[in-house]
Formats: C-alpha cells, sequence, structure tokens
C-alpha cells in the first residue's frame, strides 16, 4: 500500500529505497509521487487512506509517518540501519539519526536524514525545513519568523516530543543561529 497523493512521506521512503537498492533507484527513483512497480499496489489518500487499505487487505505493507503510527498504536517493523544494527522507530532512532548527520554539507542545509551512520540511527528518517530569503522584501516580517524559531529551538523541544517529532541537535540549532541566520537582511 503507498500514498496516492505526493507527499513527504512517499519522497522519505522512495529516498531511503533508492539509498538501498540500486534496482529500485535505477527502476524507480525517488520522489513526492512515483510510479510504483508492483501491480497489485493500492495507493489511499494521506496516512488514512494507507493504513486502511493495510487493515483491510491481508498480508499487505505499507508506510506512514511515525507519529501516526504511534497515535493509531500501528504495528511496525525493525529495520537493519547502515551500520548493521537493527533499530525500532522511535525518538531516540530518529535523534541518532539527525544527530549524525552533516547538516552544514549542502548549500541551504537541505540534506536526506535516510541512511545515515550510527548504530542507534533510525535508516527513514527525515527533516522539515523552513525556506526564508536572504534579502527579503519585508525585513521586519523576516525578523519577526527568525525570533519564533528562536524560541521554538529554545523553548520548543517539549511540544516537538509530545507531538512525537524530535527536536534538532543543539549543536544544530547552536550553528544555525551563528552562521544561517547571520545571512538573512534585517
Amino acid at each position: 500500500m503507498h500514498r496516492a497523493d505526493g507527499s513527504g512521506t512517499t519522497f522519505i521512503f522512495t529516498d531511503y529505497l533508492t539509498e538501498v537498492s540500486s534496482v529500485w533507484k535505477e527502476e524507480v527513483g525517488k520522489g513526492a509521487a512515483v510510479k510504483w512497480p508492483a501491480t497489485s499496489s493500492v495507493g489511499g489518500k494521506g496516512n488514512e487512506g494507507v493504513a486502511a487499505n493495510v487493515s483491510r487487505v491481508k498480508n499487505s505493507i505499507g508506510y506512514v509517518e511515525y507519529a501516526y503510527a504511534k497515535k493509531n498504536k500501528m504495528t511496525y517493523v525493525k529495520l537493519q540501519n547502515r551500520d548493521g544494527k537493527w533499530v525500532e522507530p522511535d525518538d531516540l532512532t530518529f535523534a541518532s539519526a539527525a544527530a549524525g548527520a552533516d547538516w552544514f554539507s549542502t548549500p541551504g542545509m537541505g540534506i536526506s536524514l535516510v541512511n545515515q551512520k550510527g548504530a542507534q540511527s533510525w535508516p527513514i528518517t527525515g527533516a522539515t525545513f523552513i525556506l526564508m530569503y536572504r534579502e527579503p522584501k519585508n525585513t521586519k516580517n523576516s525578523q519577526e519568523v527568525v525570533k519564533f524559531f528562536d524560541w521554538a529551538f529554545t523553548n520548543g523541544g517539549k511540544l516537538a516530543t509530545d507531538l512525537d517529532y524530535v527536536p534538532l541537535p543543539k549543536a544544530v540549532t547552536d550553528r544555525i543561529r551563528s552562521d544561517v541566520w547571520t545571512q538573512i537582511k534585517k
């Protein structure tokens, strides 16, 4: 079962598949929407649609966002990560993938967190990004956005955790403050 609609969840899942399978990479690729190779694959809209299809079709599998799976007490798999260790999806394995990533290796920090090094790293991890202009038309609004994210980096960890998301590592948020926000025209 797969997403019928384009989604970040599909992008992260197919990004992982391209990392671990040269056949998948060559024949299907990665993207928010892909042409699924199995003739018997069934698409569902959103996490809800995928989950509903999995529950209706015997012996089927699918993929949904972790927070959705946890909230709905869904069965999940262990996966072998890049270091050869079998891990389960949870806050600690997501944080391990984020902590081991080289966030600043790509301009704009647009890196993939799939298949990161680390014995505890969950191999299908993704991040949410914000986009800001270096030279915004409205500098006052831009600075308010920066203030909000500064507050979120300092105070939002518990809120993120309560929603089954993982805050960025402190070393990353410190570097964003010193190396990224300083590039935004005030």
